[in-house]
């Protein structure tokens, strides 16, 4: 509503879109005596009243007829809407001057002083220099800069200013900066909406500051043009806006996003500070990770930064949360970044495994697990105590790695009368205390199997029973099912049994310890000599049958205090066709051809492992040296393995006609699946899985432990770069050429460590060939390994 203010204090109030004659009618009674003065605001004119019935016209004349005030009404009112057609035409600001007025641009010239955007984030203040081409300018900018702009990168024309020093742009930005208060903005904005009433930069000035000389209005442009609350561009030509005020509650509502904005970039700072500090403490006086977890603000910042770190955030604001944290940290927003950070504030060890986060694989055990799996240790009695054999007189070599924790099987042999050897495969027997579908059995299930790291192990069952009740312990009664093995002269099973026993282990033996009695060759362990002989002639026979070896050299790795950040690496390289592990190899895959056959009799539904490789022709690859050349050229032909849970199929690897995996059921759950369908048979009950529902089973199984291969592979390779890393940089390493990738880059094969990587080599090395090398460059973190050759003169 608008006031039209009467000579002796009265007032009319009209709406300005209301016709003058309704006012001026339903008023007149009350004002017939009154004088009134023309409204400019509202552009209506009306008559002032002298005195009685008499009235003064706009010419100054007298009229004594009351039919004459209405004349003088209808002409206004006629006016009136002539005019309103014509401003229906036109845009007008708020209070009626028309924008096109107001949004005159300056012609640009030599010396202006303007704003300018020199890109998305940036914009600068400068001096126009010269014309650059038809419609561009060069302009000398506050950083010392020269730049050619186009005319639309202009946002603000500073007026008053002519042949501008351009020395003087810091000083004049400082005068501007110095008179920013927001809450002359607010104040303006107040007035303005009262009035309903629009502003440019220079009116703007002279309102808050009472002038528009230059500093005043760019200061009012700055006021205006970063401001996101009170007001909103309303028309813009050129570097010209016209500003008008928002509405209250629209102001209301941005004023609590912006509260809301601001106190969580307040967060957001407070916990950069908490990120610097720790950055800044030494290693020893890091926070505890626990620390972070506490407040409920800083946790959701710190899970989205690890999250961002394993590529893992569910949701863009937790993407967007860690974004901004690294962006305040003054970091790229990369992975490796958000990686870096949580390794120095202490959050993650030095050598977090992020895979083990990415592909979140169950670690510890649950409270609920472990107190189930103490209650079946004190409490379960054996069902199979009465049909157990006593084979506590043979001799037991239970052999395994130093590290081993869980031991899973052992072996005996001997001479019968005959000359005829015969072996026994003992396996653990975790059936003993695991029923199917128990609280113990499920959990295994969904891990699929034990994870062995260089750094740590995350075995399949609860360790205590584990450890404590099924695994095999040297001079210890054992409960196993043992498969024994009489072997032809050729190698070939002519006899075989699956039973329950009780065993009493007489050696827990390292692999170089049982290679080094065989090189004894003592007459008190012939045992472990039949053994010996018996894998060599059974890797005879199996080769006859088509059988393809694919030993190599594989690396062992153990670090000790892992979570230092300069742990101790112990690294091995075991040879696969070294004596004990072929012995050890060869009777783990006879177990596996027996119970195969033992199922297959039985009709028993199992997880039969197959391998088809028919196509395969060895003496393609005869020329290759044997080992990790020609075995690397064989594997990268070979088919996946198959299963089949009906019946065997054939294993053309292995040159078995059928093959099940049983040695190790306390560390693979196919394994020990395959007990529970074997133990069942000897105790001669039904199988309790039918072959579709182990098939179901297989599937949940296979796809966890590809993770975990996946897992444990790429965990050896960052070990193994970390030992390269910190190898002296002149050492050499042996290496074979396994194939050419390009050109002269050959895939290589270090010996002295089992690692393969790339190098250009020299012209003339053939595949197979041994080639020295230096690392030049090692990072197991970025996960890369720089080799180098060493030319042989450079060697000598």
């Amino acid at each position: 509503m608008m006031a039209v203010r009467a000579v002796n204090g009265g007032s009319l109030f009209c709406s300005v879109a209301s016709p003058p004659l309704l006012t001026f009618c339903c008023r007149f009674h009350q004002l017939s005596s009154l004088p009134f003065r023309r409204n400019s605001e509202l552009g209506l004119r009306f008559p002032i009243f002298c005195c009685g019935n008499q009235f003064l016209g706009y010419g100054g004349g007298l009229s004594h007829s009351a039919h004459s005030l209405v004349d003088c009404v209808m002409e206004e009112l006629t006016a009136w809407r002539s005019r309103r057609r014509i401003r229906a035409s036109v845009k007008l600001t708020s209070s009626g001057e028309l924008l096109e007025d107001k949004l005159v641009n300056r012609e640009l010239e030599k010396g202006f002083l303007l704003e300018f955007k020199k890109d998305t984030d940036r914009v600068l203040l400068g001096v126009a220099q010269r014309p650059d081409g038809k419609k561009n300018w060069m302009v000398y900018d506050q950083n010392g800069v020269t730049t050619s702009i186009k005319p639309q990168q202009i946002t603000y024309i500073v007026p008053g200013v002519e042949n501008f020093d351009q020395t003087e742009i810091s000083k004049f930005l400082q005068k501007a900066h110095e008179n920013l208060d927001p809450t002359l903005l607010e104040i303006a904005w107040v007035e303005l909406l009262e009035k309903n009433v629009s502003v440019t930069a220079e009116e703007l000035a002279e309102m808050i500051f009472g002038s528009s000389d230059p500093v005043e209005s760019y200061c009012a442009h700055l006021l205006l043009s970063n401001d996101a609350v009170y007001f909103t561009v309303l028309a813009t030509k050129g570097s010209r806006s016209i500003y008008g005020p928002r509405p209250t509650g629209q102001v209301e509502e941005l004023l609590h996003k912006k509260l809301a904005k601001e106190a969580a970039e307040k967060e957001l700072q407070d916990v950069v500070q908490l990120l610097v500090s720790a950055k800044a403490k030494p290693a020893g006086s890091k926070p505890a990770k626990s620390s972070w977890m506490m407040d409920e603000k800083i946790r959701y910042k710190i899970e989205s930064l690890e999250a961002y770190a394993i590529d893992a955030c569910n949701s863009d604001e937790q993407r967007k949360t860690a974004g901004m944290i690294l962006k305040a940290m003054g970091l790229t927003k990369t992975s490796y970044s958000a990686i870096n950070l949580l390794i120095k504030i202490g959050y993650f060890p030095a050598h977090v495994n992020l895979d083990l986060l990415k592909l979140n694989i169950r670690t510890n055990h649950s409270d609920e697990i472990i107190a189930a799996a103490e209650s079946i240790l004190s409490e379960s009695p054996d069902s199979d105590e009465m049909n157990r054999e006593d084979l506590t007189h043979l001799k037991v070599y239970a052999i395994d790695v130093d590290e081993a924790d869980e031991l899973d099987d052992a072996l005996s042999a001997t001479k019968l009368q005959d000359g005829r050897v015969k072996i026994w495969i003992h396996v653990a027997d975790p059936t003993r205390y695991v029923e199917p579908g128990s609280i113990v059995d499920r959990e295994a299930l969904r891990r699929g199997t034990s994870v062995f790291l260089p750094t740590v192990t995350f075995p399949m069952f609860p360790d205590k029973l584990a450890m404590e009740g099924m695994s095999l312990k040297q001079g210890e009664l054992c409960k196993a099912v043992s498969v024994s093995v009489i072997l032809h002269s050729d190698g070939s099973i002519a006899e075989y049994s699956v039973q329950n026993s009780i065993i009493k282990p007489t050696y827990m033996l390292t692999y170089e310890s049982a290679t080094e009695l065989l090189h004894l060759n003592l007459e008190e362990e012939a045992e472990l000599k039949i053994l010996s002989e018996a894998a060599s002639l059974r890797l005879k026979w199996r080769r006859q049958q088509g059988a393809i070896d694919t030993s190599t050299l594989e690396t062992r790795i153990k670090v000790i205090n892992p979570d230092d950040p300069d742990p101790s690496i112990n690294l091995y390289v075991e040879n696969q066709a070294d004596p004990a592990m072929r012995l050890v190899s060869e009777m783990m895959i006879l177990c596996g051809e027996a119970v195969a056959t033992f199922g297959s009799c039985n009709n028993i539904p199992l997880p039969y492992r197959g391998q088809p490789q028919s196509n395969i022709d060895v003496s393609e690859y005869s020329h290759l040296p044997e080992g990790p050349v020609r075995s690397s050229a064989v594997i990268r032909i070979m088919r996946a393995a198959e299963t089949d849970f009906r019946k065997p199929i054939r294993h053309g690897v292995l040159g078995l006609p059928g093959y099940v995996q049983f040695t190790s059921p306390i560390r693979r759950y196919l394994d020990l699946l395959a007990h529970y369908q074997v133990k069942a048979f000897l105790r001669g009950e039904s199988p309790p899985f039918s072959a579709g529902q182990l098939e179901g089973m297989a599937s949940m199984v296979n796809m966890q432990v590809r993770s975990i291969r996946k897992i444990s592979a790429s965990s050896l390779r960052y070990w193994i770069i970390e030992y390269l890393s910190r190898q002296p940089k002149e050492r050499k390493y042996q290496a074979l050429i396994l194939r050419f990738m390009k050109d002269r880059i050959a895939s290589l094969f270090l010996v002295e460590v089992g690692f393969q990587g790339s190098a250009w080599v020299s012209i003339g090395c053939e595949v197979g060939d041994e080639v020295e090398v230096r690392v030049e460059s090692a990072s197991s973190r970025e996960d890369y390994v720089l080799l180098k050759e060493v030319i042989r003169a450079e060697s000598a």
